[in-house]
């Protein structure tokens, strides 16, 4: 059970310093984001050290309890506050009553271990989308998730919710230009695919011709406008995703499910 009195007051310095995770220039100058609801919160657990502090409404207490009861024996702090705080913490309409402050668990690039699939997001825009990808590449089996410079942050609420707990289960490296991606990514043996709606090679063809076998990073790009030319211009090979019927496109999430799931079918 939670100890201590509840919050009440959403003037508290705790809520009020929680609350201020949801700023990015906040969450870069404190190293910590907020996790959002049972899935989120229980994948951090996962992870020692990441999950530093807990708040939960009674009734969030009643129905996670086993998630409460582990946060408490690994010694992680858990507040029990009022409604109206949890409404102020939390970036949802309707709150689940239980949300996580976490540690980053981004890494450097030169730290992923030697990797067979890795998804490079650049000029990715929208929270949900790239969490979605971030998900999706936990699901193909992909070794690692690289969010360029130029895109989203992934500590972002929206982010974080979309991933559904994939932001704690694969390496996740942040910030690094593009280019330095692509140089270390080809140094260590993968070939580096764009997709994008304007590739001379199709989805198809790859398969056809065997070439998904091989280790390979895939970059996606900006959900409206697709990837710039100079970084077209650094892939191997540009890939688009075949439209059999009278569809314009493929979103991104969508379009990244396709590649990547072809790639870990040809390298099973």
């Amino acid at each position: 059970m939670v100890a201590g009195h509840e919050l009440t007051s959403t003037r508290s310095p705790r809520v009020k310093g929680a609350r201020r995770l949801a700023k990015r220039a906040f969450r870069q100058r404190a190293r910590r984001f907020l996790a959002e609801g049972p899935q989120a919160v229980g994948e951090a657990l996962t992870v020692p050290g990441t999950l530093v502090e807990l708040y939960a409404t009674a009734e969030a207490e009643a129905r996670q309890s086993a998630i409460i009861d582990a946060a408490e024996r690994g010694g992680i702090p858990v507040h029990r506050v009022s409604g109206e705080v949890m409404t102020e913490l939390a970036q949802t309409v309707t709150p689940q009553g239980l949300l996580g402050v976490c540690r980053f668990v981004d890494v450097e690039l030169a730290e992923v271990p030697p990797a067979r699939l890795v998804t490079v997001l650049a000029h990715v825009r929208d929270p949900g989308n790239a969490g979605t990808v971030l998900r999706t590449s936990d699901a193909a089996g992909c070794d690692a998730v690289v969010f360029t410079d130029a895109s989203v942050d992934p500590y972002n609420g929206k982010c974080v919710r979309a991933s559904a707990g994939s932001l704690f289960h694969l390496p996740v490296v942040v910030g690094p230009p593009i280019e330095g991606v692509v140089a270390e990514l080809r140094g260590r043996g993968l070939r580096v695919l764009a997709a994008d709606g304007g590739g001379t090679a199709t989805l198809d063809d790859a398969l056809d011709a065997g070439t998904l076998t091989a280790p390979t990073a895939w970059i996606f790009g900006n959900e409206a406008w697709g990837l710039p030319e100079a970084v077209l211009e650094l892939a191997d090979e540009v890939v688009r995703v075949p439209i059999h019927g009278r569809a314009e496109s493929l979103n991104l999430a969508t379009a990244a499910a396709v590649c990547l799931y072809a790639s870990a079918r040809s390298h099973r």
